[in-house]
């Protein structure tokens, strides 16, 4: 039997079908994709130049390597599977480094302590150097997924931002140890340093407005209002990917997931926001998962990871609880049964 279709549902069938295969493109972005999007744009840049500490309190001036040596930094998580995938070929290449490579372990600090730091070196018998990040490395290099490989030549440029252990790194370590060496300022002028407008218990909401997922703008700090707001630290993906590797923060993540929209249908007067971590996270991504768990509160990306950082937070989920003056008083990790009673105590005040 042979089927027509008229023109009209003919073209909206091929429009369905485009908009199927894009939404799928989306989905299925690979790590690789993402970390090479994220560098493009400082591929050819002078790289930062920031004096770091390890977890056993070596100090290692990047300043003062490039010109001489060549820089492998590569940024990993104690729960990121690929990261534990690929440390024997990365501890192998620290100890094959020679005198012209130098191999560090950036630690992103998102969701790890350094108690998890270290007993993860013990059980991988990893010997290299480890660095536990501030957010300034992070931000310098735009990191987006874990691992993420950080290429620096002997000229001290950035020359290749990756995320699978393939044929394309060893080729950009390659070139990396070619580069002719040069002489590189010492000046420091250039480095990202802390910030020192992060916000703790006690300080008030910075005056900043984000967009969320449905268009609009929020305003972080709103003294018009006069209501109180609370803001949920979360990530998209900490329900699923880390059930296995996390599972104590897996369930965190479900309960205040649970939690906060049971309070929100309650507490009107409280203006709430969910800030989604930009680490394996896309706006398609996040409205993904609204969609998924019904969620009813507004939503932003944090791509820069910029609003984590203001607030402190390394950790999902993170709730924090503003009076209606904007003065912080909350800043709870992981489920606090005691959030519905922290907000009665703020509506008293």
């Amino acid at each position: 039997m042979r089927l027509s279709l008229n023109p009209l549902a003919l073209v909206l069938l091929l429009c369905a079908a485009a908009a199927a295969s894009q939404s799928q493109a989306t989905q299925e972005l690979t790590g690789q994709e993402r970390a090479e999007a994220a560098g493009r744009s400082l591929v050819g840049s002078p790289a930062p130049k920031l004096v770091l500490t390890t977890i056993d309190g070596q100090k290692i001036d990047l300043g003062r390597l490039y010109g001489k040596k060549a820089v492998y930094l590569k940024f990993w998580a104690t729960w990121c599977q690929p990261c534990r995938e690929q440390m024997p070929h990365f501890e192998h290449t620290y100890e094959t480094a020679g005198a012209d490579l130098a191999v560090i372990a950036i630690n992103a600090g998102f969701d790890d302590t350094p108690a998890d730091v270290r007993e993860f070196r013990s059980k991988f018998g990893i010997t290299m150097p480890i660095v536990i990040d501030d957010g300034r490395l992070g931000t310098a290099f735009n990191l987006r997924v874990t691992p993420e490989h950080v290429v620096i030549g002997r000229d001290g440029r950035i020359q290749y931002i990756g995320h699978l252990a393939d044929q394309r790194l060893e080729a950009a370590l390659v070139a990396a140890r070619e580069t002719p060496p040069v002489a590189v300022s010492v000046s420091y002028n250039t480095a990202p340093k802390a910030d020192p407008s992060r916000h703790s218990v006690g300080d008030r909401l910075p005056d900043i407005a984000v967009d969320t997922l449905d268009g609009k703008q929020f305003k972080v700090l709103d003294p018009g209002a006069r209501r109180p707001t609370a803001l949920v630290f979360m990530s998209p993906w900490c329900e699923t990917y880390l059930a296995e590797t996390r599972p104590t923060i897996a369930l965190n993540c479900h309960k205040v997931r649970e939690q906060v929209e049971s309070l929100a249908k309650e507490r009107t007067d409280v203006r709430w926001l969910a800030v989604a971590s930009g680490i394996w996270a896309t706006k398609d991504e996040l409205s993904s998962y609204r969609t998924k768990y019904n969620t009813a509160i507004p939503v932003t990306l944090d791509e820069s990871g910029e609003i984590f950082r203001s607030f402190r937070v390394m950790k999902v989920p993170t709730v924090l609880l503003a009076d209606a003056d904007g003065k912080i008083v909350v800043h709870a990790e992981g489920f606090d049964a005691n959030l519905p009673a922290s907000l009665k105590r703020i509506e008293k005040n």
